[in-house]
């Protein structure tokens, strides 16, 4: 289905009883998928294409109301609400609700709770109200939407749109098993092609800068050091681009031309008050955190104000990094990120049960914020891209409400479950390394080596502009640290650059819906993988 020429469409409510029940039961299954596979395995599975799938089974079930689900947009709102379940209990809670109890300080896991909690709410609200700007626009790369959007029309359309989405799928699916890179393959069909190269380069200087240089960037802390430069600079982009638009007669809540027509954003007011409001907000949950959590205790007055706003600066920061890297790669370095705020603050000398809240709250912001970016995408595309003002603002709106239902689901499905995963010593793996590093505290030379490589970062994502994103997705390669994937990536840049000129005849559309097909393969294999795995390793241990 598609609004071309059919501006009747009617958008499915939310929370209408047929849609609402069913995203509840998937929101469920998707909180429980996340937390056991990040405590047992240490990942996070993207189970957007999962729910996709559910909800077109949902949508042949012989009952009347469920028929609802036959619609793409109906199939948009259950994959926008397992994704959302699946990163928010995972990621946004069980992880920081993980540090206090690694430390020794249990007593603390619901305080972090309450205010990660309320962190996960703000940090999707924001990136609502931002996507769709010259910071977040939608046209945008976000590959995970694009995949999961091209995997909803073809199920829905079929014929040779649904062979070639199929036949991506399943090469995807055995490039996986191969243990290639499908997603990282495909992201370099569809993505921001400099922005990309530059995540490759960083990716296989990452994984060879030991074996073949002998040089540990880790332990030199060059990664951390050029994020904290790029970010710099990133943010003050991020600032500058918002102003510019609001100046530009095209501020947020006004129309955007696409192919002549008009679209809307689903919100109004200017962007630089969304930003204003998100600082309020991280400033507030920093202060109940802070106070909540004891923090208080060891620090002067002026001290816990300087922790609080530097972790609502941090946390603000974290997001805005994330989905930046979120929306041109598909990855987003949460872990990394969150690491490199826990490091300055170390620098700033804060004790260690304020750095283990800090550490928390810092790595629950982004997660959410960078999902929601990719579920927005993905009804975009569906929603005929936004031709339709009026069916545009309907439908993000209710997939925002549709991924709210989800995070609240989520942070009852964790409230009911921490205590067991916890007395099992099922920890996500990460809320280790964070402990570790508070009690191993700052190696002499750290805060050299951050400013010293601060300075190439920040040159770097200058040199390359806001839309290119240079510095921050070249930081973001060498933190995660995978070759394999950098070689994909560089690969399917060279076919992108390739195809064009060997075969100009060739639809460029076409070349989307494999990087769609590679990408959904790639994650539903890796689902499945870990789904294996895990009950593998439950078998071991009974």
């Amino acid at each position: 289905m598609t609004l071309r020429g059919m501006p009747s469409v009617t958008h499915p409510r939310t929370l209408a009883p047929a849609v609402l029940v069913p995203i509840l039961l998937i929101s469920v299954l998707g909180a429980v998928v996340g937390m056991q596979l990040l405590t047992t395995l240490g990942v996070t599975p993207n189970t957007s294409l999962i729910g996709a799938l559910l909800a077109m089974v949902i949508g042949r079930l012989p009952l009347a109301p469920l028929r609802v689900f036959r619609s793409v947009h109906a199939q948009n709102l259950a994959q926008s609400a397992i994704s959302a379940a699946t990163f928010g209990a995972a990621n946004s809670l069980l992880l920081p609700m993980g540090v206090p109890w690694v430390l020794g300080r249990p007593d603390l896991v619901l305080p972090m709770f309450v205010g990660v909690a309320l962190a996960m709410l703000l940090d999707a609200t924001l990136l609502y109200r931002m996507f769709d700007t010259p910071a977040f626009p939608a046209t945008g790369a976000w590959p995970p939407g694009r995949a999961a959007a091209e995997a909803i029309r073809a199920g829905d359309e079929g014929g040779k749109r649904g062979a070639l989405l199929g036949g991506s799928v399943a090469l995807g699916m055995l490039g996986s098993w191969l243990h290639v890179p499908m997603a990282a393959f495909g992201t370099a069909f569809i993505g921001n092609a400099w922005a990309l190269a530059m995540f490759g380069c960083g990716l296989l200087a990452s994984g060879y800068g030991g074996r073949v240089a002998g040089v540990d960037l880790l332990a030199l802390r060059i990664p951390h050091g050029m994020m904290i430069g790029a970010g710099l600079v990133a943010l003050g982009q991020v600032v500058a681009s918002m102003r510019g638009g609001s100046r530009g007669g095209n501020p947020g809540g006004a129309p955007n031309a696409v192919d002549g027509q008009e679209t809307s954003r689903p919100h109004d007011g200017g962007v630089g008050r969304t930003m204003a409001f998100g600082f309020a907000g991280f400033v507030t949950i920093a202060a109940i955190i802070a106070l909540a959590g004891g923090a208080w205790a060891e620090l002067q007055p002026l001290q816990l104000a300087a922790f609080i706003v530097y972790a609502a600066l941090a946390a603000l920061v974290h997001e805005i990094l994330v989905g930046l890297a979120a929306m041109h790669s598909g990855w987003f370095p949460a872990f990394a990120v969150a690491l490199i705020t826990l490091i300055v603050g170390m620098l700033l000398g804060f004790p260690p049960v304020p750095l283990a809240l800090l550490a928390g709250f810092s790595v629950s912001t982004g997660p959410a914020f960078a999902d929601m970016g990719y579920d927005l995408k993905a009804g975009f595309l569906l929603r005929d891209e936004g031709r339709d003002a009026a069916f545009e603002r309907v439908g993000r709106r209710e997939q925002f409400i549709a991924a709210m239902a989800a995070f609240l689901t989520a942070g009852v499905v964790v409230l009911l479950a921490w205590r067991g995963y916890f007395a099992r010593d099922l920890v996500p793996p990460v809320a280790r390394v964070y402990v570790a590093t508070i009690q191993s505290g700052v190696e002499p030379g750290v805060a050299r080596a951050l400013l010293l490589w601060a300075i190439p970062g920040a040159v770097l994502q200058l040199a390359g502009g806001s839309a290119r994103q240079l510095g921050v997705l070249l930081a973001t390669g060498l933190l995660i640290a995978n070759p394999a994937a950098g070689w994909a990536v560089l690969a399917g840049l060279v076919v992108r650059l390739a195809v064009p000129r060997l075969r100009p005849r060739t639809d460029p559309r076409a070349l989307e819906a494999m990087a769609a097909g590679f990408i959904a393969g790639d994650a539903l294999f890796a689902f499945g993988d870990a789904m294996v795995r895990q009950g593998g390793s439950a078998s071991r241990g009974r």
